[in-house]
């Protein structure tokens, strides 16, 4: 008898068991291993690279997404020596009204109905052609933490996003994924809910997962991410300015944290969803990194929102390459401040 006042309507596969029946190649485990070890060095300061975190709003296609990250190989290879770059391949899309295109985990073809087991297979295939053919293993948002293990063999970098930061399940698993875990300054801006979810994420914990009673020794990769606020009447309030980067030096400084490390994200509140700013705003970072040693030591890197084509558009109007949530960078632009960027950071 179901007490419950939903619907179930079948069970999904356990992530082993979809890891057995689409497992990750030799090849891709040691790109993965390879790559974290260097992602590891720079949160720890031991490798002077600059990350760019940089991608779609939400990887709403295939086919466009690889060409995409087949571009964005060809600029790594360029500035490889100055940049690091963790490819964006966001699946789960978390939606403000819970309405709308909630990512290929749902709906691996957006024009189509949501299908939950064609999805998580989508994506999974998606993320290891992915690293197959460029070399890139990417970043993904954990919006439902319970999914994270589908992907958690290949992915090398993990958002927590502004609505999910405060919440205790988001906290505690981000503590035992063993890659960099990337927690979102929360929509009001109150720095200190990420400050505690930082905390809570390097430390160990015990909890329930997936039915199973599990415990972390705490993850010291743990870090925060400015992306801006918006205030009670609804205005943005950008967060990655000088003072604001001097403002969380300090407050790093108060708590006893490992490997201070801030990304700043140059898109939502930062750039009020206006997508050019984030080529201002990414400079306007590196100015600031130019001018405190402080600064630099902590900015780790960047979140850019890039597609192939300019802005956004409804996802009814399927053009190729736009993004069909937040307006994005297109290609040109994006290639040429990521150039740019490379110049920078010196």
């Amino acid at each position: 008898m179901n007490d419950m006042e939903m619907e179930f309507v079948r069970q999904l596969p356990l992530p082993e068991e979809l890891k057995k029946q689409f497992p990750a190649d030799q090849k891709i485990i040691e790109i993965k291993q390879k790559r974290d070890r260097e992602i590891r060095d720079i949160f720890e300061g031991k490798d002077n690279r600059f990350l760019l975190i940089i991608g779609p709003c939400s990887a709403d296609r295939e086919d466009a997404v690889l060409e995409y990250m087949h571009k964005l190989a060809e600029v790594q290879e360029k500035v490889k020596d100055r940049i690091f770059i963790i490819p964006r391949v966001y699946t789960n899309k978390p939606r403000t009204k819970g309405t709308g295109y909630k990512g290929m985990l749902h709906q691996p073809d957006p024009h189509k109905d949501e299908d939950m087991i064609a999805g998580i297979i989508a994506i999974r295939e998606m993320h290891q052609r992915v690293v197959r053919e460029t070399g890139f293993t990417c970043a993904e948002e954990m919006l439902y933490p319970e999914n994270h293990q589908y992907l958690s063999d290949l992915l090398s970098y993990v958002a927590v996003g502004a609505r999910s930061v405060e919440d205790q399940q988001h906290r505690i698993v981000a503590s035992g994924i063993g890659v960099p875990a990337g927690m979102k300054n929360p929509t009001s801006g109150d720095l200190s809910v990420m400050m505690n979810s930082i905390t809570a994420s390097q430390s160990p914990q015990k909890f329930v997962y997936r039915g199973w009673e599990v415990k972390t020794a705490g993850n010291p990769l743990a870090h925060a991410i400015l992306r801006g606020s918006v205030d009670k009447f609804g205005r943005n309030i950008p967060n990655y300015h000088y003072e604001d980067l001097k403002n969380l030096w300090d407050l790093y400084q108060k708590g006893n944290y490992m490997n201070p490390a801030v990304i700043v994200d140059t898109n939502h509140s930062n750039s009020g969803k206006q997508y050019l700013e984030q080529i201002r705003i990414a400079k306007d970072v590196m100015h600031s990194r130019h001018v405190s040693s402080e600064i630099r030591s902590l900015v780790k890197g960047l979140m850019i929102e890039s597609y192939l084509v300019d802005g956004a558009q409804k996802p009814e109007e399927d053009e190729y390459g736009k993004s069909i949530t937040d307006p994005c960078l297109g290609w040109e632009k994006s290639e040429s401040l990521i150039m740019e960027l490379a110049e920078l950071t010196d």
